[in-house]
């Protein structure tokens, strides 16, 4: 085939897969459709005028229990600096900040504005929406958590304060305050390092120079009409008491309405922890005048008890995460959290402001479509252990657990799986249906919502359709393992560009491994490729990169079996990293080190055959990676155009060869 042609049609494919994105944007079909509906049309500005109103809860049983469950909790009207009720907590969640920077789990703009709109539904009380100096693609997800989320006022009054991340320059924080601004509430959080080890490695800076430089962006911050004003001092934890009652007072005199405790390292123990808020709210001047916030990451796995060791000591905003997820081993996790204080704030936390009966207005049941929409989407799944939300959280398998259950569930549970939004039904109780290839959609869907799984009909049947096809291969039904991979398998698959249409693979000890792949492209024309690899695997996915024209680097494959026997599920994850001399590179500033990185996407696969869930999971990445770079050029960044990718490939239908092999 010529060069010109194929570089022609390439270009020709690759505007076709903008073109049909872009004019499919506003009309996406979502993973968990918000039950909660708008009543008035998006704001064009800021304003408490005319906010759009939400109801306070809604739930198709009619269960008063259940009923009960979806009841809007009561809080204290908010104030920037203070809080009315001294036990009340504050549920600061940065699962979209600090979560987004766990290793692979990069979010589209889309998948963020579902998550902020199922944290409102939670109830949180201040959502940290990204880093909007990170990029520009960053800064419009952020903006647009802000103006939409940030404006959708709950009939009770509520709406979530919206906050952006800013380091203490004015760069920064003008960008951050531009991004947040058209919320009914917006915050800004700057922060600079203040331990000795931090101030002389990384800042390279004096005490007094990041006293100065502190006090100048909460000022600044401040300058811009910003009256909710957050300071960390990054490293607390490991920081001088002495210093911190220092910038802390000063950057409180600057305006500062939050200081938040960062335990950065996740090095402190809960007692070491719990004793720094006490000194602080002691010593710093002014600091009746703040609230005192807790950020604890969990090297240790301590976070969570951290957290907890902060509120006991007046500490009344906690800063987590769902599932704790977040830089290296995670931060506190927001659903152990909240349930601590809900089962335990009462009777636990004498001894600091107020009367120790501590609560927060977390909504919980919530917490389980929440964590599962989380786990989907950043392909981060929760180990089966996991407390409150873990696979194996509410189930019991020790005969003595079994015989304790049947007659009285709280001899085990200490909580309801119900409480949390796991409607278990009679299926958790020995009476449960089995699912094979005669189920119906109803059926699928009844177990999907008592999983925790509130899927809009699009979605539910997208998942259905790959549930028949699985279920017709594979005897003796599917179980709860395999419906989660199938959820898992369509999380990516919002305004897919590229799917795999037909696949076959040769291998053997004496063949060349070789792939020949068909894929339906944005312009709905069928192409396929043949290719060859070091593997079955490997060749499929060279085939792809042609097809997509994309250049990428397969950083993480990992492949699990679902369940056991011969007929298993296999489940397929790729995290990949566009290739820095291709055309698709994808820097991103990091918001702990300052430094440009790629940015990475993942992918989730699950078919009864291993190479088709490899594939699948691979386009899903990829899909991940075009949708982000489309959004990009819409937003008028330069993005190269040096593909070669579809040369190669030829349509099922019309002129040219019929194979082509590389």
């Amino acid at each position: 085939m010529n060069p010109q042609i194929c570089y022609n049609e390439t270009m020709r494919i690759y505007a076709a897969s903008l073109l049909v994105a872009l004019t499919t944007s506003s009309s996406t079909t979502t993973a968990f459709t918000p039950s909660l509906q708008l009543v008035h049309p998006t704001p064009t500005s800021r304003s408490i005028a005319r906010p759009r109103s939400r109801p306070l809860h809604s739930t198709t049983s009619h269960d008063p229990a259940i009923q009960e469950l979806y009841k809007r909790r009561p809080r204290p009207p908010y104030i920037p600096n203070h809080i009315p009720d001294p036990d009340y907590v504050r549920i600061f969640d940065t699962t979209l900040r600090d979560g987004e920077q766990s290793p692979g789990a990069t979010l589209t703009s889309e998948e963020k504005l579902e998550i902020a709109r199922n944290l409102a539904k939670l109830g949180v009380d201040i959502i940290e929406a990204g880093f909007p100096i990170a990029s520009p693609d960053d800064f419009n997800a952020v903006k647009r958590i802000a103006d939409v989320v940030g404006n959708e006022v709950f009939e009770d009054g509520y709406v979530p304060v919206i906050c952006g991340l800013s380091r203490a320059n004015e760069k920064d924080i003008a960008r951050a305050w531009d991004a947040v601004r058209g919320a009914v509430r917006p915050r800004i959080h700057t922060f600079i390092a203040t331990s000795e080890i931090h101030m002389q490695r990384k800042l390279n800076k004096s005490p007094e120079e990041v006293v100065e430089i502190a006090v100048r962006a909460v000022r600044f911050a401040k300058s811009l009409g910003c009256d909710d004003i957050e300071f960390s001092p990054e490293d607390a934890g490991r920081s001088d008491p002495e210093f911190l009652y220092r910038i802390l007072a000063e950057v409180i005199e600057a305006g500062a309405t939050t200081l938040n405790i960062p335990d950065t390292t996740g090095w402190n123990m809960p007692w070491e922890f719990g004793e720094l808020i006490a000194k602080l709210r002691e010593n710093v001047v002014g600091a009746d005048r703040v609230v005192f916030s807790t950020h604890c990451q969990n090297d240790l796995g301590l976070a969570t008890a951290n957290s907890l060791a902060g509120a006991l000591n007046g500490a009344r905003q906690l800063e987590c995460t769902i599932n704790g997820i977040g830089e290296r081993a995670g931060n506190a996790s927001l659903e152990e959290v909240v349930m601590s204080l809900a089962l335990k704030g009462g009777e636990q936390f004498k001894g600091g402001p107020g009367t120790g009966k501590l609560y927060t207005a977390i909504n919980p049941v919530y917490i389980t479509p929440t964590s599962k929409m989380v786990a989907e989407y950043t392909g981060m799944k929760c180990q089966p252990h996991k407390a409150i939300v873990g696979a194996n959280a509410f189930q019991h398998e020790s005969g003595i657990h079994q015989d304790g259950m049947i007659k009285d569930k709280s001899t085990y549970e200490i909580m309801t799986p119900e409480s949390i939004g796991l409607m278990r039904g009679e299926s958790q109780s020995g009476a449960g249906i089995v699912l094979g290839k005669h189920s119906g959609r109803n059926a699928v869907g009844t177990r999907l919502r008592e999983m925790g799984y509130d899927l809009d009909m699009d979605r539910l049947n997208a998942v259905f359709a790959r549930f028949k096809e699985v279920a017709e291969k594979k005897k003796g039904g599917l179980d709860d393992d395999d419906l989660e991979s199938l959820v898992a398998d369509q999380a990516g698959s919002s305004n897919v560009l590229w799917k795999v249409t037909g696949l076959q693979v040769t291998t053997g000890l004496s063949g060349i491994p070789t792939a020949t792949v068909k894929m339906m492209g944005p312009d709905g024309v069928e192409r396929f490729v043949s290719a060859t690899g070091t593997g079955p695997v490997d060749a499929v996915y060279k085939a792809i990169d042609q097809i997509m024209g994309v250049s990428v680097i397969l950083e993480t494959y990992s492949m699990n079996s679902v369940n056991e026997g011969i007929e298993a599920l296999a489940s397929t994850r790729v995290v990949i990293v566009p290739n820095s001399e291709g055309p698709n590179e994808s820097l991103k500033l990091d918001a702990q080190s300052g430094q440009l990185k790629e940015r990475k996407f993942t992918g989730s696969g699950s078919d009864t055959d291993i190479i088709t869930s490899s594939a699948r999971a691979y386009v899903t990445a990829l899909n991940k990676l075009l949708q982000w770079q489309i959004r990009r050029m819409a937003n008028g960044t330069t993005v190269s155009d040096s593909s070669d990718g579809i040369g190669n490939a030829v349509p099922v239908a019309g002129e040219g060869p019929l194979i082509v092999s590389k």
